[in-house]
């Protein structure tokens, strides 16, 4: 039997790439300074070599003609069916090998670029990576990275970004987390909200879909208003294709851990976050697709275009702050122990009845309170 290939594969990518093949372009993050974040904490920044990540590619064109070696003995004909994705994850084959079949099985036709800021590469190596990748798997539709705003702003200029658009970049994902100057450095973003705008509208003038990301609670209990406000107003500027938003949750591996226990950051409650989130769609007038894709997010039904469907993100939102306080608490402990997804899964009897017993449970264990 032949060794098995390896290629290599980062910490962390967007919901939305959840069956994308991951494509590992630098290692951690080149700032790594923001105070709520723990990912890259203690770890170097590098660029990998071009070399490197062709040769990861090439080990992905590999792995995918071993999988389709395996699905022709599996009496398959060669594609990536249900049983032959069973098989894979049914047999000690690595995490290299499950990707690489979720990602055909799924179609193999999305690609995310990892770490933390792929476009950190001179333009034309990164077009190099991706016109290889492109001639290894032609039947790639849609490739997507982080970036951060100030390497855009600072050290892109749009024709860089073209040439990326014409060799496959078709997406790229901003962390604005928030539009507030003060705030920005007060958790050590290391961007301005102008640096912000005008990242974002460079992408999009090059032709690239824009994502960006924005952090309900990053104002905490002082500086809340303004966070939503000036965030609203940026994104307004900005007007991207993506609006994604990514509760704050608070490690004590994160730097903002130590603010929090001198008492100089507040954080809000579960309800205050929510009526924060309702005035920052208030002031949203940009013309968006608002997302809350992440398990962080309290109220993952919250979807819908701006403007056309901002009523029915504010009457989702009414909804919830309508509950008495002993539903809301059901559903927060509901939603954050996995019960429920949406404000309707209250109405199963059994549903609800199970997160009351954990409840009690909870309240007999932890005498302070749920």
């Amino acid at each position: 039997m032949k060794p098995e290939l390896h290629f290599e594969i980062g910490p962390i990518r967007p919901p939305s790439e959840a069956q994308s093949l991951l494509l590992r372009i630098t290692r951690n993050c080149p700032w790594n300074k923001c105070l709520f974040c723990h990912i890259y904490k203690g770890k170097t920044f590098q660029r990998r070599k071009i070399e490197e990540v062709k040769s990861d590619i090439d080990n992905i064109w590999a792995i995918s003609n071993e999988l389709k070696e395996l699905s022709w003995r599996l009496g398959e004909g060669g594609k990536l069916t249900r049983n032959v994705l069973i098989y894979v994850f049914n047999h000690p084959f690595n995490e290299c090998y499950r990707m690489v079949a979720l990602w055909l099985y799924g179609g193999g036709k999305t690609v995310f670029l990892q770490d933390g800021n792929s476009l950190v590469l001179p333009a034309q190596k990164l077009a190099d990576i991706l016109f290889y990748l492109r001639e290894k798997f032609p039947q790639i539709e849609r490739i997507t990275s982080y970036a951060r705003s100030r390497t855009i702003a600072r050290t892109k200029k749009l024709e860089d970004l073209k040439l990326l658009k014409e060799v496959g970049l078709t997406r790229l994902h901003l962390g604005l987390e928030t539009g507030s100057d003060f705030l920005l450095n007060y958790m050590r973003k290391g961007v301005t909200s102008e640096q912000h705008i005008e990242a974002g509208l460079k992408v999009l003038e090059a032709g690239i879909e824009l994502s960006e990301y924005v952090m309900p609670g990053l104002g905490g209990r002082k500086w809340w208003k303004e966070h939503a406000i000036k965030t609203a107003e940026v994104l307004n500027r900005i007007n991207p294709h993506f609006i994604r938003l990514r509760t704050l949750m608070v490690l004590p591996q994160m730097p903002l851990w130590e603010k929090i226990q001198k008492g100089e950051f507040e954080l809000q409650t579960e309800e205050e976050i929510i009526i924060e989130i309702r005035l920052f769609i208030e002031n949203l007038e940009a013309s968006s697709y608002l997302v809350s894709d992440h398990i962080l997010n309290l109220l993952g039904e919250l979807e819908g275009k701006i403007p056309e469907e901002k009523e029915k993100l504010l009457k989702i939102i009414d909804r919830f702050l309508g509950l008495s306080e002993e539903e809301k608490l059901n559903f927060c402990l509901g939603r954050r122990a996995g019960f429920y997804h949406t404000l309707d899964d209250m109405n199963d009897l059994s549903l609800y009845q199970e997160v009351e017993r954990l409840k009690r449970q909870l309240e007999r264990e932890y005498p302070g309170g749920v």
